[in-house]
């Protein structure tokens, strides 16, 4: 059965750090690009980054590129997402998901993912 799992969401001040975490299973990380995704109240799920299911490549939304980064830890069945610089409008719901069939390079279109976890809240304030 697969599982994308989301933890390490929290409270932070601005320009400061988290690392979120999604816990895969049921199928491994070498086989699926998996997306990081992020809903904030009252808009729109919107991509953030994915990494490659080579795991050589990562693509970030322009919002977030140059203070984000993915890895992946396929021992661990684990895809971290690494957040600095925090800023006001990075508020929100957090999930990972694997893409789907219609993916293609270059796509952060939520509709081109699935198996979506459960998310984790990351909120920063000051």
């Amino acid at each position: 059965q697969v599982q994308l799992v989301e933890s390490g969401g929290g409270l932070v001040q601005p320009g400061g750090s988290l690392r979120l975490a999604c816990v895969v299973s049921g199928f491994t990380l070498d086989t699926y690009t998996i997306g990081w995704f992020r809903q904030a109240p009252g808009k729109e799920r919107e991509g953030v980054g994915y990494i490659s299911v080579g795991g050589g490549r990562t693509y970030f939304a322009d919002s977030v590129k140059g203070r984000f980064t993915i890895s992946r830890d396929i021992a661990k069945n684990t895809v971290y997402l690494q957040m600095n610089s925090l800023k006001l409008e990075d508020t929100a719901v957090y999930y990972c998901a694997k893409r789907s069939l219609r993916f293609r390079a270059g796509s952060l279109n939520p509709a081109d993912f699935g198996s979506w976890g459960q998310g984790t809240q990351v909120t920063v304030s000051s």
